[in-house]
């Protein structure tokens, strides 16, 4: 069947204009290029994707201008590729998966997935885009084990087995497996994406197999590489932005490396889409990058030294910037954020003491730990109650969301949180009032935090208040994320606090990995985690029964065949999480401020988020425009 084949009206609209041709448009040239460059007609492939702005609820823009905003970092460089968001498919605001770099997919039983390029699409530095970019990264790379020794990644493969890949034309290639595989669309969408093809006329050079041997030994010297495998993996640099030479197929691109402090990303000249007007996307010329102290982002902003800004901003930076409104001219809008909670608390069940293994492995005293939290005090007090108070789960925006889902076993109920531990046996008590454990030690709860989240210490005091009225102390360890998981890998981390889940937006076609004991780096279930990754080499065999039917209904859903199929699998996933408690979430939809300071197009309302959304990935960041007095 085909892709497309019953996907929603924003996203039909979408490749329906996807198809129109260069020649149905009166192109125009962009102001300020390089007189050199060829035609906008030549740059373009030959059926661009065509945006229709009034069709999408925003106005045509004008070319021109520099966007400036703040990095707290210099490898944050590497976001200009997350909000440039060009994809082979990417996700609409409507959560709809689309055609982007590509023209279209076929898809076969879930099992076959052609990818169709656009004729004439080229790189940023005029090099035809073809098959050949699609085949070198896989034969050359994927497959290399020099270049790849932990082998192809899993959404490469199907029932353990890699994909059959061909070559059908110079614009077409078809990745098959025997298997279903849902993982391998989703995957190219993603904020950080695979890329799952190469500039490859730019790195034969580096390679002996295509490369003159002389010339590479110096250009391996040059970077004080041992052999071409690392000099080759240092000039691949797809995602982090750090090699201006490398070719690309993002709408703004790093030309120069003079600078670790200020980067300036300029246009793509043959970026592949355009609008009905007949100008070429982006709109902005420039985005100027300046690297900041993340404490000072938020004056700074305030100050008018951003035109776009959310990186680096927190809800409680909202106050300062709304003050600054009035003299600099900005807006704070403020969008949703898409994590399932704001703060979460991640009891470790698979930590090594026997003792506290058993205690949190106990539905029971999940509970009532989240039974003795006043959630609505903590969203009254840190954030005027304009977030949702209840679990770590997936947000009213969701399709697979349910209320019972927030809410279950998530109200403020001390009088049954006290009874269950009574049930459990905790009923002797010390001199201080508190809980004795089956050993005799006092119920002391250690949360470790990474010390970088000031609210998070600061809604574990509020809980702290409350959990002592169960006969319960809770005592804060900063620490920092490095030793965090070095603790959660050695089973000494009892509990920790972190954000709710990543993506608190799925859809049924979306992964629930997060949701299953998938990943080693969980501070939940890191021993399970490391189990799963390492094909049961590390880590230890899930043994408690929700683990096991969650990755049960996981693996399921690996090879599912359809919507409903997934849909039901999603479902009982959740209904899981909201019966034991695995996360004990507190608030969620906790506003994000974004401040847009002479910048149109930009949404007031959206959902600020990183898979999906690419922050402002998903909002199409190429359409964004500088007002006259910014220009």
């Amino acid at each position: 069947m085909n892709f497309w084949k019953g996907l929603g009206a924003c996203a039909l609209v979408a490749t329906s204009l996807a198809t129109s041709s260069v020649s149905a448009l009166e192109l125009k040239e962009t102001p300020g290029l390089d007189a050199s460059l060829p035609p906008v007609a030549e740059r373009l492939p030959s059926e661009p994707l065509v945006v229709d702005m009034e069709a999408t609820g925003r106005t045509v823009g004008t070319h021109g201008g520099a966007l400036d905003t703040l990095i707290g970092r210099s490898k944050d460089v590497r976001l200009i590729n997350v909000w440039g968001y060009a994809r082979l498919v990417g996700y609409t605001e409507d959560l709809e998966l689309v055609p982007d770099l590509l023209e279209s997919v076929d898809v076969e039983d879930g099992r076959a997935f052609t990818l169709n390029l656009r004729e004439g699409h080229k790189w940023s530095d005029g090099h035809p885009f073809t098959a050949e970019d699609f085949r070198y990264y896989y034969e050359e790379i994927a497959l290399n084990e020099e270049l790849n020794p932990s082998g192809l990644p899993p959404f490469l493969l199907a029932g353990g087995k890699p994909p059959k890949f061909e070559v059908l034309s110079d614009t077409s290639v078809r990745f098959s497996w025997d298997d279903p595989n849902p993982l391998f669309l989703p995957e190219l969408a993603k904020a950080r994406p695979p890329f799952i093809y190469r500039p490859a006329h730019y790195l034969k050079q580096f390679n002996p197999k295509f490369g003159d041997p002389d010339f590479i030994k110096k250009a391996a010297a040059e970077v004080k590489a041992r052999s071409w495998a690392p000099l080759h993996n240092k000039k691949d640099d797809m995602y982090n932005a750090r090699n201006p030479d490398l070719p690309s197929l993002q709408p703004w691109v790093r030309i120069s490396d003079d600078s670790d402090r200020r980067f300036v990303l300029e246009r793509n000249p043959f970026y592949h889409r355009v609008d009905t007007t007949g100008q070429q996307l982006p709109y902005i010329d420039k985005v100027i990058m300046t690297v900041a102290d993340k404490k000072l982002i938020a004056a700074k902003t305030q100050a008018g030294e951003s035109d776009l800004q959310a990186r680096n901003l927190s809800f409680s930076d909202i106050t300062v910037l709304k003050q600054g409104e009035g003299s600099q001219g900005y807006t704070t809008a403020l969008w949703a954020n898409a994590k399932g909670s704001e703060i979460s608390i991640l009891p470790n069940l698979t930590v090594k003491d026997p003792v506290w293994r058993k205690l949190l492995r106990d539905t029971r005293f999940r509970h009532a730990l989240s039974l003795g939290i006043d959630r609505d005090m903590i969203n009254r007090t840190l954030y005027f109650g304009l977030g949702k108070s209840g679990n770590d789960t997936v947000l009213s925006a969701s399709p697979l969301y349910k209320a019972d889902y927030l809410t279950k076993w998530a109200s403020y109920d001390p009088e049954q949180a006290n009874a269950l531990l009574d049930e459990i046996g905790l009923t002797d008590r010390n001199g201080e009032g508190l809980r004795l454990m089956p050993d005799g030690r006092p119920l002391e709860i250690i949360v470790e935090t990474s010390g970088e989240v000031q609210a998070q210490a600061d809604a574990l005091e509020l809980v702290a208040e409350t959990w002592r009225e169960l006969g319960i102390k809770l005592y804060i360890k900063p620490s920092q994320r490095d030793i965090l998981r070095e603790r959660a890998i050695t089973g000494d981390l009892v509990m920790s606090v972190w954000w709710g889940f990543e993506n608190g937006i799925p859809t049924s076609d979306m992964p629930p990995e997060d949701f299953a004991p998938t990943h080693g780096n969980a501070f939940s279930w890191n021993a399970w985690g490391d189990y799963y990754e390492t094909h049961g080499e590390g880590g230890e065999k899930p043994d408690w029964p929700p683990a096991v039917r969650l990755m049960e209904l996981y693996n399921a859903w690996l090879v599912s065949t359809s919507k409903e199929e997934r849909t039901k699998l999603w479902g009982e996933m959740l209904d899981i999480h909201a019966e034991e408690t695995i996360h004990i979430g507190l608030v969620s939809e906790v506003p994000q401020p974004v401040v847009v300071n002479g910048v149109e197009n930009v949404p007031l309302t959206a959902i600020y988020g990183w898979d999906p959304g690419a922050h402002f990935g998903m909002h199409r960041m190429d359409e964004f425009y500088l007002d006259d007095k910014a220009r």
